[in-house]
């Protein structure tokens, strides 16, 4: 269910949601063309990528810019970045949600792998928050909003190199912070729980292990992508204008 809270600056405003087209990236995508803002997602996949902007499009008359972007590659994010810019005006609004959470065996990893896994999951969130900060700068301010996860906090033990790079992604979070604050660009991460996609479902859900997991949140609900759409927000308005260099849980109060 879609948050009820109506944000009345984030109407209009020019918004950039990394990986917008399926899971929590496509409730987020969603979330924010409710708000009344801009909205422009990255992602690689055209299939749901373009049902979603189609059904938006057809529900609610305000469709979302889809930009097909393969996020390893810099010089297309860049350049989807500034198409982004370009349709919406300077992005006072960004939202590093792409990732990749492969399961592997310590053994298993190469150092292909290796690389590959934080050019999905780590490095694309330092380049495109690089990008929209001139943007932002322009417009005396900003937000930047990275998804880490609760794995790295939970020891995590079938995907090592996904963990390392969701722990970056807070020092980073807390660097860009410390730099940025001058300008008026805040700059916090979110940590989801087990938030249950229809990735999740396909590759991972067992009957079992979800009750085993939700029996151990406080609230006994199972979360659902659009359960973050409402911190999101929070994060993107001036309701939380003193509010960077933080990490926020959403995970049911499972820690």
């Amino acid at each position: 269910m879609m948050p009820s809270a109506h944000f009345a600056d984030l109407e209009g405003a020019s918004v950039l949601i990394t990986g917008g087209g399926s899971g929590i990236g496509a409730a987020l995508t969603e979330g924010f063309i409710r708000q009344g803002a801009k909205v422009a997602f990255i992602d690689i996949a055209d299939r749901p990528s373009l049902a979603l902007a189609d059904r938006l499009d057809k529900e609610l008359g305000r469709r979302p810019l889809y930009l097909k972007t393969d996020i390893r590659d810099i010089e297309a994010l860049r350049l989807s970045v500034a198409k982004a810019a370009e349709a919406h005006g300077d992005v006072t609004v960004l939202v590093n949600n792409a990732a990749q959470d492969d399961r592997h065996a310590v053994e298993d990893v190469t150092v292909e792998f290796w690389d590959n896994n934080h050019a999905i999951n780590l490095r694309p969130h330092f380049f495109s928050a690089q990008a929209v900060a001139p943007g932002m700068k322009r417009a005396g301010g900003g937000s930047i909003i990275n998804f880490t996860s609760t794995s790295f906090l939970i020891n995590h033990p079938d995907m090592p190199a996904y963990t390392a790079a969701k722990a970056g992604i807070v020092g980073l979070t807390k660097g860009l912070a410390g730099k940025l604050g001058v300008d008026g660009i805040r700059v916090n991460a979110i940590a989801p729980g087990w938030v249950i996609t229809e990735r999740q479902r396909k590759l991972w859900v067992t009957e079992q292990a979800l009750a085993a997991h939700v029996a151990k949140q406080c609230i006994k609900e199972v979360m659902q992508p659009e359960d973050l759409v409402g911190t999101v927000l929070f994060l993107a308005s001036d309701a939380s204008r003193m509010l960077t260099a933080q990490m926020l849980i959403v995970d049911g109060g499972f820690l």
